[in-house]
């Protein structure tokens, strides 16, 4: 039977398990498998795995329990191992680096800022400063046919975008980035215009939350998403 691996903790973590239940059809107990040092947050599982909402949430159940007691190197969904003796070697090989990880994320929570702006409320801003893309929209709002007015605006429009959602990203970074002790930019998603993760240690979470608070407040036009403490996926 193989097991489905959630995280990698100190041997000295608290490690309540109990109540805790697995992921797949038929989910087995969370328990631990301990090498040296380290040890293993793993259930039996007897079958792929695939991200169903039920199986998401247990995994992220296990990770929030084991965060709420102490430090955890978090494996993201799907993660598994053929038997014990496989999650052993890998502990007993990897332990220094392991070891290495729980140390820079100790007292660490991860924290996400998505954002994004609405389309049109970008293209009336251009139009608004852009002389040259509003003598463009005004021709061919009046109906000239010039087939090169529609292309050369378009083009000034996607210059014009792409810069002002480069200015915001690094205005987001800058006015975050010193609550963080590292922080991971994405490519953002459908709609987004930013996607960035932070490690922050709790005794910077305050000021970051106040930080965050005073962007939103402060910037037009943005809709923010601010997410967190969630286990430190990103910095494992």
């Amino acid at each position: 039977m193989s097991l489905y691996v959630y995280s990698v903790i100190a041997a000295a973590h608290p490690c309540r398990l109990d109540g805790l239940m697995g992921v797949g059809a038929e989910p087995a107990p969370v328990r631990a498998v301990t090498a040296g040092p380290l040890r293993a947050v793993v259930s039996d599982i007897d079958e792929g795995i695939r991200p169903k909402r039920r199986d998401l949430a247990a995994h992220q159940e296990v990770q929030e329990r084991l965060m709420a007691d102490g430090t955890t190197l978090p494996l993201q969904f799907g993660y598994t191992a053929p038997d014990e003796r496989a999650v052993t070697q890998v502990l007993l090989e990897r332990s220094d680096g392991y070891l290495e990880a729980l140390e820079r994320l100790r007292g660490c929570a991860e924290y996400q800022v998505k954002a994004s702006q609405d389309e049109d409320t970008l293209l009336r801003e251009v139009l608004h400063d852009s002389d040259r893309a509003r003598q463009l929209n005004d021709r061919i709002r009046a109906g000239d046919a010039d087939p090169r007015l529609p292309l050369e605006l378009g083009e000034i429009v996607a210059v014009d975008v792409r810069e002002r959602q480069e200015n915001l990203a690094a205005g987001v970074v800058d006015a975050l980035l010193s609550h963080a002790a590292d922080h991971r930019v994405r490519p953002p998603g459908d709609g987004d215009v930013l996607s960035i993760s932070l490690l922050v240690h709790d005794d910077h979470k305050d000021a970051l939350l106040q930080a965050q608070a005073r962007l939103a407040e402060n910037t037009e036009g943005v809709h923010f998403r601010f997410t967190g403490p969630l286990p430190p996926y990103s910095f494992v």
